[in-house]
């Protein structure tokens, strides 16, 4: 627990870098407990067997760099001009190409185009583009953020949260979304981790770069209730809060 001034640690966590996918700023500030399954070596088992591969929405190019063993044909996409830059620079040199593209339909690739379509942490998942690009046989393996994710943050600043709101995401409803788009699911597995924030400037930082979390969130828009964070932290110790992750495999049929 921080005994730094309030001020001090919203000065900081305000200035501090968020492009890419990297959170070794936190290192000592908070953790996260990891899911089971190690999705990077995984994620590389997979490029490792397959001959034209897309990482959609590929952040910083951080994940995907770390897995290596990339197919002939590699490709990249992400939307933010920071984070764009970034896995250019990354991925470049390991013979990916990192495209610029929205995060939403189209994909600017053609029909059947990939026997394998990746994703960390996808803001959004398009279901049919997903599967029109994949070619017939081919994979969508991605660990997706699941339901109610770090809920108690944000219900810490937004109040709570509708129970339709808290179905989002859930692993039956994107299988359902998939199986709709024309994918069989091999895989849908969930697991909920322990998260602890040490100090208001890690929160800061984190509703800062994961910025849907909170969508609206600013520091002057929530200096109030950062305040009553920080006093709560300083009284009680950690915040504590779960995230949710889903291992999602499904395949286009052959």
């Amino acid at each position: 627990m921080s005994t730094r001034l309030f001020e001090d640690l919203v000065a900081e966590a305000s200035a501090a870098p968020v492009d890419g996918w990297d959170f070794s700023w936190l290192d000592g500030r908070a953790t996260e407990q990891r899911p089971s399954w190690g999705y990077q070596r995984l994620l590389g088992d997979r490029l490792g067997a397959a001959s034209a591969a897309l990482d959609v929405q590929t952040g910083g190019g951080e994940v995907l760099a770390g897995a290596g063993n990339f197919p002939a044909a590699m490709v990249a996409t992400e939307s933010w001009p920071p984070n764009v830059a970034r896995a250019t620079e990354l991925l470049h040199p390991l013979g990916a190409v990192v495209v610029a593209a929205r995060d939403e339909p189209p994909l600017p690739f053609a029909d059947a185009a990939f026997d394998l379509v990746t994703s960390r942490h996808p803001a959004t998942v398009w279901w049919a583009e997903l599967a029109r690009v994949l070619r017939p046989g081919g994979t969508y393996f991605a660990q997706h953020v699941g339901p109610e994710t770090v809920f108690e943050l944000v219900e810490f600043f937004l109040g709570p949260l509708s129970e339709d709101i808290r179905r989002k995401r859930h692993p039956d409803v994107e299988s359902a979304e998939a199986v709709a788009a024309g994918l069989d699911v091999v895989d849908a597995r969930l697991e909920r981790l322990r998260m602890e924030f040490f100090d208001v400037g890690a929160v800061i930082y984190f509703l800062r770069k994961v910025i849907w979390t909170v969508p609206d969130f600013t520091v002057d828009r929530y200096r109030d209730r950062l305040r009553e964070l920080h006093e709560r932290i300083q009284r009680e110790g950690p915040f504590i809060a779960h995230s949710t992750r889903v291992l999602v495999e499904a395949r286009k049929p052959a």
